[in-house]
């Protein structure tokens, strides 16, 4: 579950790589890699540290939320997927939100709802619910972001992840 220093130690053992160098070797293999199928095992794993809020601070140093951006830019739907999931995972976090922002990511993430993978699309829209606030909902909110999530929370019956996270959405934020 969730790690804290003592329960790092525990885990690392004498001889085992810190966790920062271990995320940094993760990066440079993704940048170094020219395979596709590596760069999407390399962002799956990253995007599985981003959940835990021990790891927050090393996504920022690492610049790893970046990462995670330019992969939903790309034109591979598992590296789409992947990226989604590390915002989504790590967005709970204020300072990893301001990040996202700051790096133009609200309208990345808003493009991910119309993606055809569901999980992307289900990582949209947990995203942009913690990413919502008081600065971001202009972005956010707008007519046709708000349609779409409305088509979402009306698609109990296809799909009721994307219902109930569309609903929650709207319950926070629009209604």
């Amino acid at each position: 579950m969730f790690t804290n220093d003592k329960r790092q130690v525990e885990r690392t053992g004498r001889s085992g790589t810190p966790r920062a160098q271990y995320l940094q070797e993760l990066v440079t293999e993704f940048q170094k890699t020219t395979s596709e199928e590596q760069k999407e095992k390399i962002v799956s794993h990253l995007a599985n540290f981003a959940y835990d809020p021990y790891n927050y601070a090393f996504l920022r140093q690492l610049n790893i939320l970046e990462l995670f951006l330019d992969c939903i830019t790309e034109p591979n739907e598992r590296l789409i997927e992947f990226g989604a999931g590390g915002i989504c995972n790590s967005c709970v976090d204020p300072e990893n939100a301001a990040v996202i922002t700051q790096c133009g990511g609200i309208p990345l993430i808003i493009q991910c709802l119309s993606s055809p993978v569901r999980n992307t699309v289900n990582y949209a829209l947990g995203a942009l619910y913690y990413l919502c606030n008081s600065s971001t909902k202009k972005e956010i909110l707008k007519p046709e972001v708000v349609d779409v999530i409305r088509k979402y929370a009306a698609a109990g019956a296809v799909n009721v992840s994307f219902s109930n996270l569309a609903n929650a959405f709207l319950d926070m934020h629009v209604n």
